[in-house]
């Protein structure tokens, strides 16, 4: 019962959330914007936001499985995992792609989501991607990934931020798929294929701060 009420719980934030989907992942930083991040955050976190910016310009052309590649490898390297409470002062906090870039780390859900964003700025359909809730066998504990599939029959590939190769759903034996979403509706998990969809996108008044923290900052 006990398990059942988390997957509930992550339920409610997978519906949550998907109103962040909605908005543009446009990157507009200007050299205010730098300026008040090396204010706030030192000059180490400049350098993160302005290699996330060469980053997207480095790959935009790149085929498609060069940009996972890179994107994948980029997050992991440049962002340390610290929980929410920790990092946030909160028991639960979703970062946009620059907060966590500021503060250099986040938790598996802002890898996920800033993977998802860049990905989708620099050409990848958000139909091809989702993110993905998972039960971690090996650490008994809710996780979250983000999968890609080439086709909609595909076996997804999963970016991962508790390993640094990117594998198909079918080798990652250690994740219990359970919901995935994107911005354009919410599956239930079926094994490790795409699964089946259980509803659309909605808006919730709760996540509003999040939409603005991703328009403006």
């Amino acid at each position: 019962m006990l398990l059942n009420a988390v997957w509930v719980r992550l339920l409610f934030y997978f519906l949550a959330l998907l109103v962040v989907f909605k908005v543009s992942a446009q990157v507009d930083i200007s050299s205010e914007l730098l300026t008040k991040i090396q204010n706030q955050y030192g000059q180490e976190a400049v350098t993160r936001v302005e290699q996330w910016q060469v980053l997207m310009l480095k790959v935009k052309n790149l085929p498609e499985q060069e940009k996972l590649i890179q994107v994948n490898d980029f997050f992991n390297q440049h962002i340390k995992f610290i929980d929410d409470i920790y990092l946030w002062n909160a028991k639960d906090y979703w970062a946009t792609p620059l907060e966590s870039l500021t503060k250099g780390a986040g938790d598996c859900e802002d890898y996920s989501i800033a993977k998802y964003f860049t990905l989708k700025e620099v050409g990848v359909s958000e139909e091809k991607m989702r993110i993905t809730y998972v039960k971690a066998l090996k650490l008994n504990q809710a996780h979250m990934v983000l999968t890609y599939f080439s086709t909609a029959r595909a076996v997804p590939i999963v970016l991962d931020n508790l390993i640094a190769d990117i594998k198909p759903a079918t080798q990652r034996t250690d994740l219990l798929p359970v919901y995935s979403f994107n911005g354009s509706g919410l599956w239930l998990a079926k094994s490790r294929g795409s699964g089946k969809k259980v509803g659309e996108s909605e808006k919730l008044n709760m996540w509003a701060d999040l939409k603005e923290r991703m328009l403006l900052f």
